[in-house]
């Protein structure tokens, strides 16, 4: 998080050094070309000055040895040219050469040649080759007899440039290095409290009502913001304790009333008469007894399963173990087949309560409601995981799809959302024993497993009628890595 954060900075902090430092790079080279100029401007206007003297005197050899003298001197080719722009004085192949590539020579010597001085060359680009070229007339208005022209190569003062330039990037470069150095650790422990509220927030989503932030450390916001989030997660453990509290001594304190209750109208059946309508009321009475002990038994349960909110890694292998022989059991005293696929070595991770017993309820469903003949338990691994709306597990991990499939009656399509809701039973089992709880607690424990619990089309009616009921409990597959002594062992949630 807190690389984002420097993502953020550091962008800023090199925009606003970028800000200064260009304009003040553009001001350090034209400062090197507005002195190299001006050394030029000072050199040829004190030749010009000896060259106006002898030319009147006629005594022009002192001059072309100082000519020739700055130009070896120098390195820079300075002549001095009559109004055809022909070569007086100076080193005129030299002069000649350097001539060539500049294609500004003859607009600037015919500017000097009427009588005015040359401007300067703000050509201070590295990249450039131009050289500088400063001519100076001989004469005054309109007896200019020549002019002095210098053409200076600027490679020297360009790298001197390149030089400045360096320097002012590297000074540039100590705020940007020690921001990085301060924001760093200081973003660190500025989003170390948030990165331990996000920490226990992901526990708690799992289920874990007990973990709390950590209010003692970061700035002041962030640990007033951690003190609010414990104290919001104090009431929330509050409220479900006292919900689960509440449903569970509910349904404790109403068992012993109804167990009496039970009894007292069981044994008025001897009193019944034969005759009238006694003894349906006494039978609509136990049955509604019967389904009231039932619903307080869920609610328990219930209230026992939920309160065991912690996803653990399970091998599929262990859970159909215990469970297979069972079913297949009550399948056939119901005349029904059953059908396990499901290929060794699956291990996923299993919903709070166990997944034993969620398979356990949609095998009973399927025993209790579908009127089926066949039952099938399948179990596929799915790379990448989830559906088409849903993601569940990792790329690397996948999920694991277990589906208890039958060919019985099935629910409509408009239903299978409502199956999942608590108390809710179709018009065609209100005949059936059942609370309408099973489905709902089961998909309640399978998300807080990180997992899904779809109900789709089971296996085909064997009169090609339809479908039937399937019930697909989709969990995050829980990968092996290998320990130093070679087995396998699981990787940790």
């Amino acid at each position: 998080m807190h690389r984002r954060l420097l993502v953020v900075l550091v962008p800023l902090a090199v925009l606003l050094v970028a800000a200064l430092g260009v304009p003040l790079s553009v001001t350090v080279a034209e400062r090197e070309m507005q002195e190299t100029y001006v050394n030029r401007l000072n050199d040829v206007g004190r030749f010009a000055s000896l060259a106006e003297t002898a030319l009147s005197t006629g005594r022009t050899e002192a001059l072309r040895q100082e000519l020739t003298r700055y130009h070896e001197l120098y390195g820079i080719p300075v002549a001095l040219i009559d109004t055809s722009g022909t070569v007086l004085l100076g080193p005129a192949d030299a002069y000649e050469e350097a001539a060539r590539a500049e294609p500004a020579l003859p607009r600037i010597v015919t500017a000097a040649l009427a009588g005015a001085r040359s401007e300067p060359s703000w050509e201070w680009a590295p990249w450039d080759d131009s050289a500088l070229v400063v001519a100076e007339p001989v004469g005054r208005d309109s007896e200019v007899v020549g002019a002095v022209v210098t053409i200076s190569d600027l490679s020297k003062t360009r790298e001197l440039i390149l030089v400045r330039w360096a320097r002012l990037a590297g000074l540039g470069l100590l705020p940007l290095i020690a921001l990085a150095a301060v924001a760093w650790p200081v973003s660190a422990w500025v989003l170390r409290p948030v990165r331990k509220l996000d920490a226990a927030t992901s526990r708690i989503s799992e289920g874990d009502l007990t973990i709390r932030a950590d209010a003692e450390a970061g700035p002041v916001e962030l640990r007033r913001l951690a003190e609010s989030f414990n104290t919001m997660m104090d009431a929330v453990e509050n409220a479900v304790q006292r919900q689960r509290a509440f449903v569970s001594d509910a349904s404790h304190q109403l068992r012993n009333p109804l167990t009496s209750l039970r009894l007292a109208v069981e044994s008025l059946a001897p009193h019944l008469r034969p005759e009238g309508d006694g003894r349906q009321v006494y039978d609509v009475a136990v049955d509604e007894l019967k389904a009231m002990q039932r619903m307080l038994n869920s609610l328990q349960a219930s209230a026992r399963m939920e309160s065991m909110r912690t996803a653990s890694p399970v091998d599929l292998d262990e859970v159909l173990t215990t469970r297979v022989d069972r079913w297949r059991a009550l399948t056939a005293t119901a005349g029904q087949a059953l059908t396990v696929d499901v290929p060794p070595g699956l291990r996923l991770l299993e919903p709070p309560g166990g997944l034993g017993s969620i398979l356990d309820e949609l095998i009973s469903n399927a025993l209790r409601l579908s009127g089926a003949q066949a039952v099938e338990v399948t179990a596929r691994v799915v790379p990448g995981g989830g559906t088409a709306g849903h993601r569940i597990g990792s790329a690397a991990g996948g999920v694991v799809t277990v589906a208890v499939r039958d060919d019985g009656q099935g629910i409509d399509v408009s239903e299978r959302a409502q199956a999942l809701r608590r108390f809710w039973r179709s018009p065609r089992h209100q005949n059936v024993s059942g609370t309408g709880l099973g489905l709902a607690i089961c998909a309640d424990l399978i998300g807080a497993a990180g997992g899904e619990l779809r109900l789709e089309e089971g296996l085909p009616r064997p009169d090609g009628s339809g479908h039937g009921f399937a019930a697909v409990v989709t969990l995050p597959v829980v990968p092996q890595v290998t320990s130093p002594s070679g087995a396998p062992t699981s990787a940790p949630v």
